[in-house]
């Protein structure tokens, strides 16, 4: 398979892999309700449960494995981390109390750790800075994909068979998915190993070759924190996973008690909202990234920012409205808006750091991202309908997440004020400097060509 051919291949696989990754926490939100009723649970505990439990164990066990990502073969490290979840995922629909079940959502976070962090790491390192935007977005259309998956298949499922057959049908290919990840997937650094076997002068010609010493944790830790943009995302991206969290994981929840779906017609319409909106959204911002703002990270920080300012403000329509298809229609705005963000946001942070920092500068991320938004927003969310519970009966799900949704402005004004220094900060940066000058110089279609 040919450079190009096969850089597309690669984004295929991985946004497949990215979409299965994701589908068990959708169906989990999606099936709360009915858990909630087998199990005997409270809204706290189904909280606790979605959140700190599985973010905790997901957002820690990051680190290591991005770790490991900046320096073996994340082919391997993704082989491995898929199969774990996709087993973990199927033995959900084997457990019989509250206990069982948060220990294997515990399995289930350190698998799915694997993902993304080694994806964005070999992305980066097959797609020039003036390419990555477009890239990476259509890396995150897995997000997208995986609403249909997780809402419409997951939805109908549970309606005919009951949750536990659902969480089996959903884990299983992830298994073939593994297989694929083992024997597709190919690892640039064992080419550049190869490589010290040629004559050195073939090594020279190609800088990408040269192996650069590896930094240790805490020199990765100074140099992110070092960069004012990259403090500002990280908080952004904090506070974003918080509202966001909090309110995603319950969305379905509300609709069922508020408007009365049933979970199979509330999948098919969430499949259909959030599949087209997240692919419509992401595919936009990476597209405007490319032609609108090339190797400018400020612009599209900006553009980001807006963009999450947006969805702040048409979240609050869900939440006021008393028609289900007019929350619906607000569902659909609000996710276009949130997924503009996507690919700007990931390119900005692979360009903002070395190669060698790729992977941990997404786990550092994730890892507070995840803790305290993964983490806290659906437990935060659940305990705030408890205690909305006396005054507002049935309806307290909905003022609890209204409230929560001004959280957004706040996520776009970190996003914002990374904008301010995101070029400086790229700049200094020892490789991504060489790249700029030659990015300046050359399209997005010489850089393709040469690192095809």
């Amino acid at each position: 398979m040919k450079g190009r051919a096969y850089k597309q291949y690669l984004l295929t696989i991985l946004l497949v892999i990215l979409a299965f990754n994701y589908v068990d926490r959708l169906a989990l939100g999606l099936v709360l309700q009915d858990i909630k009723r087998d199990l005997i649970l409270s809204d706290s505990q189904l909280g606790l449960l979605t959140g700190i439990a599985f973010a905790l164990f997901y957002a820690v066990m990051g680190i290591p494995i991005a770790r490991w990502a900046d320096r073996g073969n994340r082919s391997t490290i993704i082989t491995i981390t898929t199969a774990l979840w996709s087993v973990a995922v199927v033995v959900c629909g084997l457990v019989t109390n509250f206990s069982q079940l948060m220990l294997v959502r515990i399995g289930v976070a350190v698998g799915e750790a694997g993902c993304i962090p080694p994806a964005h790491s070999l992305i980066a390192d097959y797609f020039d800075r003036g390419e990555r935007p477009r890239a990476v977005a259509r890396y995150m259309l897995g997000g997208s994909l995986s609403v249909v998956i997780g809402y419409f298949a997951a939805g109908w499922i549970n309606e005919f068979f009951g949750w536990r057959i659902m969480f089996v049908l959903i884990g299983a290919p992830g298994l073939i998915l593994a297989l694929l990840a083992w024997l597709t997937i190919r690892e640039p650094r064992v080419h550049r190993a190869q490589m010290f076997d040629e004559p050195k002068s073939r090594v020279i010609d190609d800088p990408d070759a040269v192996q650069t010493a590896e930094p240790s944790v805490r020199e990765v830790l100074v140099t992110l924190w070092q960069k004012a943009s990259f403090r500002h995302l990280l908080l952004g991206f904090s506070v974003i996973y918080f509202f966001a969290y909090g309110i995603n994981q319950w969305q379905p929840a509300f609709f069922i008690r508020s408007f009365g779906f049933a979970t199979g017609e509330l999948g098919t319409w969430f499949a259909v909202i959030y599949g087209v909106g997240g692919i419509f959204g992401t595919y936009l911002g990476g597209e405007w990234a490319a032609r609108h703002a090339v190797s400018n990270e400020r612009r599209q920080l900006r553009g980001a920012a807006l963009a999450y300012s947006g969805a702040g403000l048409v979240s609050v329509l869900i939440y006021m409205s008393g028609n289900r298809f007019a929350a619906l229609l607000a569902v659909g705005a609000a996710t276009v808006g949130l997924a503009i963000a996507n690919g700007p946001l990931f390119a900005t942070i692979q360009t903002l750091v070395p190669e060698r920092m790729r992977a941990m500068s997404i786990a550092t991320i994730y890892l507070f991202a995840n803790l305290v938004g993964m983490g806290l927003g659906p437990l935060a969310a659940g305990t705030l309908s408890d205690l909305l519970r006396p005054w507002q009966g049935e309806e307290s799900l909905r003022y609890a997440l209204l409230l929560l949704c001004p959280g957004y402005a706040w996520a776009a004004w970190h996003v914002w004020r990374a904008g301010r220094t995101v070029t400086e900060d790229i700049a200094r940066t020892p490789h991504n400097g060489r790249e700029t000058e030659h990015d300046a110089k050359r399209s997005p279609s010489e850089l393709s060509v040469q690192r095809c």
